[in-house]
């Protein structure tokens, strides 16, 4: 039987201080810190070919946006990331603030698979391609699947997948519906699938808000879920495992509301 995460308390109106310190100098702070980040990731993807030096940029960035954002990050049960090489690493989704907390605290090189539509955006977009992080463009099945193919082809080239099997960021901060995607890439390149739960980035920067309301975040990983023996017929069954996982993750580290 699937476990469901518990709803995240509701969260309370931010004070009119915290709001206006957030819109007056924490968001144009990110804005500056993404930009000129941004920038200097470019110029280093004129001859970084392997995107060693810009990942290392982009683990400065989103340090500096968590320092903005007045929120330290706690990394729970790291040896789980010691035990294979490579793997793909799926997170429930929470908040724009998702990617910056995994940038910050997972400690080796690795791709996000994203939605094609992020590699329009500026900077944002910019390094996402410079960088060779794998997108997906679900406006059909054959597109969806040669995207996939492209996270398969990453595994076998040794760098660990990062991605949110959801598809998207949690309107109520409840644990949705997972894609099988995220299965399909580990089976077929015979890599483990490994949970991951964040949180605390809900209550930090939820869907359709501009203001930060500052708390400190977790990051705890799970026990990697082997594929060894399976197919592609498995996946399903295997997300549900994955979805299990970090539903129990979640209920069991969740914080108190602030």
């Amino acid at each position: 039987m699937s476990t469901t995460a518990p709803p995240l308390p509701k969260r309370k109106t931010a004070p009119i201080a915290l709001r206006t310190l957030t819109y007056l100098v924490l968001m144009p702070l990110i804005a500056a810190s993404t930009a000129f980040f941004g920038c200097i990731s470019l110029v280093c993807g004129l001859w970084d070919k392997s995107g060693r030096q810009q990942h290392a940029i982009a683990r400065i960035w989103a340090r500096s946006l968590l320092w903005i954002s007045f929120s330290p990050v706690t990394l729970i049960d790291q040896h789980h990331l010691r035990a294979h090489p490579v793997a793909v690493y799926a997170s429930n989704h929470l908040s724009y603030m998702d990617t910056p907390v995994l940038f910050a605290r997972l400690p080796f090189q690795f791709r996000i698979l994203a939605k094609q539509s992020l590699w329009k955006l500026p900077f944002v977009g910019w390094y996402l391609n410079r960088s060779g992080q794998v997108p997906v463009d679900q406006k059909s099945g054959r597109s969806a699947i040669a995207g996939l193919l492209r996270g398969v082809a990453t595994l076998k080239a040794g760098l660990p997948l990062v991605l949110f099997p959801e598809g998207g960021r949690s309107e109520e901060g409840t644990l949705q519906t997972m894609l099988p995607g995220c299965a399909f890439m580990a089976i077929k390149a015979q890599v483990p699938l490994v949970p991951v739960a964040l949180i605390g980035t809900y209550e930090l920067l939820p869907i359709h808000t501009y203001h930060l309301t500052p708390r400190p975040l977790k990051v705890v990983i799970g026990e990697p879920l082997s594929t060894l023996g399976l197919s592609t017929r498995d996946a399903e069954a295997l997300t549900e495992k994955l979805r299990d996982s970090i539903a129990k993750m979640y209920a069991q580290h969740a914080l108190p509301s602030l």
